[in-house]
């Protein structure tokens, strides 16, 4: 069962994968309280045939999406019971992902890539062969299809501002994405949800040749579709609260609604009926697990339409033997290519945004400015006074440089929701996104630091050494790399964007009441030293301290004078403050770890979110 990823088109094309299930059941436990779990599915079986349509239809919750995450191996199968076959052989989630694609009902697509970059960067990151070999499956795909007309259209959505292209269009973009490694097996999540009937019809035709064509399998979801969409399903499988009452062609279960006594309108099609015939004649019995039809009505759909399948298994577990091991997975790129790719992909994304590249660059200049004209000279006058407005200049600095990274964190929301998605499919690695997106984002805030430093530096009257203004842009260009490390760390953590903007922001609160610049490190309580050290505040502002008043020139420098005494210069002052000459350049180590360490626990969290949420 297991296919090579670099296995030509015309190869893969010849493969054909029947699936089978047996008595699949899956229950979930609310709470690890058993009494209020929930059954989802109760012994359902049917079989998926190369060259066919399966279609799982029934009303709202009767199980319809579950049994199609199970059957594409997105819900953990150590909670199922049951038996999955792929060609006679029992079912390996990793060796299936390489021959199967899974499209969900939500389109995850990045709104500012054009189609053809959309499916390009897809290709690249799952087809084998580098950028020609790409190149060459992206332009077959877009005229299969059917898509050549908007190639270089914008996908558009909410963050793009833009309408870009129509729903159906939109939708047969999220098939190719799962289509570039020309799977055998097709599995898609209400591929009609949200289109008129026209689209629909369209996506449904398009699914319908490329069984006909290219003989894939495929199964999907579909609530209650139109007529002529009907006619285009080889086999439908009927689910009413989670069981099988029909598993067939739409004939045997327009014979079977006949034979029990019913009259199918003119107007309504054969599946609709049956819907809402379910939804009106199932009553429950004081069993949970037991149903039954009133009278007569649909006995022949429920007693008959079942197959008759051996017992196996029927405890968690099942769908795997224990006795096989997987082979190691592969991906389809080493580990320094696919940053390469998600790189370009995500510097894309990011320039392209134009209210956040527009928006930081306007923001730190005319900050940069602001402060520069509010602070003018203070740096070199004398005298407590400008000596504590100084240090306000710094305090201040460092929450406008901290506070001001939200705005990213719907970029990362949304980056999360596609990474889930393909990570899932096998297409890269977590550790591949999370090495590219810290790179990327290295090169645009050292350009927002400049921006903020080199106006600000000179206006304030800061010391006039080519050194000391390297090292005050130095300490900026880690603040907003470690704000922007801590807010890739809570986007991977936060369910939204709203509590992830109020925990960043009680968390930035936090650091700051802590940094020493309201309370020193000595009155603070001891409960409460931890937060004194893993503040983000508290590193930077003493770097920009020692940066102003240390070194062998400011030693002698005096800070306050009476009648022509200097009674605090430099040395003095940063003794006061319980700061070293040494500590220069180890906080710059401790921002260094930081970032970092952020990163590497956005990785572990990101890691979790993708290989265990399901369990």
């Amino acid at each position: 069962m297991a296919l090579p990823v670099s296995m030509p088109n015309s190869r893969r094309r010849k493969l054909s994968f029947t699936i089978q299930a047996w008595n699949l059941s899956y229950r979930i436990d609310r709470r690890g309280d058993k009494s209020a779990s929930k059954q989802i599915l109760r012994n359902v079986s049917c079989k998926a045939r190369p060259g066919e349509i399966l279609a799982i239809a029934g009303p709202s919750g009767a199980g319809k999406t579950t049994l199609l995450e199970i059957l594409a191996g997105v819900v953990n199968l150590n909670r199922v019971s049951g038996r999955i076959k792929v060609n006679d052989k029992p079912m390996k989630v990793e060796n299936f992902r390489r021959i199967s694609g899974y499209v969900t009902q939500d389109d995850a697509l990045f709104p500012l890539l054009t189609v053809k970059e959309t499916l390009m960067y897809s290709a690249r990151l799952k087809v084998a062969g580098g950028h020609e070999a790409a190149a060459v499956r992206v332009a077959e795909l877009l005229k299969e299809l059917g898509l050549e007309h908007v190639a270089s259209s914008r996908i558009g959505g909410d963050m793009s501002g833009s309408r870009g292209v129509s729903g159906g269009e939109r939708r047969r973009v999220s098939i190719g994405v799962d289509l570039v490694h020309d799977p055998a097996v097709l599995l898609l999540d209400e591929p009609t949800s949200g289109l008129d009937s026209a689209s629909a019809l369209h996506v449904i035709s398009l699914l319908k040749s490329m069984t006909v064509e290219q003989g894939k399998t495929i199964i999907l979801t579909i609530h209650q579709p139109g007529f002529r969409i009907l006619e285009l399903f080889d086999r439908v499988l009927l689910l009413s609260e989670g069981s099988a009452l029909h598993h067939g062609s739409l004939k045997q279960l327009e014979n079977r609604i006949k034979a029990s006594g019913h009259c199918i309108p003119r107007h309504v099609n054969v599946l609709e009926f049956a819907i809402d015939a379910l939804e009106s004649l199932v009553v429950k019995s004081s069993s949970v697990d037991d149903k039954y039809f009133l009278g007569t009505h649909f006995n022949a759909i429920h007693g008959e339409s079942r197959p008759k399948v051996e017992q196996y298994n029927d405890r968690p577990g099942g769908l795997r033997d224990p006795n096989v091991e997987d082979p190691p997975f592969l991906f389809a790129n080493s580990r320094s290519k696919e940053v390469l790719i998600l790189g370009e992909r995500f510097s894309k994304n990011v320039v392209r945004t134009k209210q956040l590249f527009a928006a930081r660059t306007i923001q730190a200049i005319v900050a940069s400015f602001a402060l520069g004209t509010i602070f003018m000279n203070v740096g070199r006058q004398g005298g407590r006074t400008a000596l504590q407005t100084l240090i306000g200049f710094f305090a201040f600095s460092l929450t406008f440089l901290l506070s001001s990274t939200t705005e990213g964190l719907p970029i990362f929301l949304q980056e999360r929701r596609i990474l889930m998605r393909e990570t899932s499919r096998g297409a890269y690695r977590v550790s591949s996104y999370v090495i590219s997106n810290a790179l990327v984002f290295l090169p645009f805030l050292l350009m927002v630091a400049l921006l903020y430093t080199t106006p600000v530096y000179w206006l304030v009257g800061l010391r006039r050494d080519l050194d000391g203004f390297l090292y005050f842009s130095l300490v900026v260009w880690m603040v907003v790399l470690m704000a922007n490390s801590f807010v890739a760390c809570f986007s991977a953590l936060v369910p939204n964007f709203i509590m992830g903007n109020s925990l960043i922001a009680g968390f930035m609160g936090s650091f700051f009441l802590f940094s020493g610049y309201f309370i020193s490190s000595k009155d603070i309580p001891r409960y409460w030293i931890f937060f004194h050290y893993l503040s983000m505040f508290k590193y930077p502002f003493e770097a920009f301290m020692i940066n102003e008043y240390g070194g062998e020139k400011n030693r002698g420098r005096c800070l306050e004078t009476d009648r022509g005494i200097c009674l605090l210069d430099g040395e003095a002052f940063l003794a006061q403050q319980g700061l070293k000459e040494s500590q220069k350049w180890s906080n710059l180590g401790v921002m260094f770890c930081f970032i970092c360490g952020y990163r590497i626990l956005c990785f572990f969290i990101l890691w979790f979110r993708c290989h265990f949420t399901r369990k």
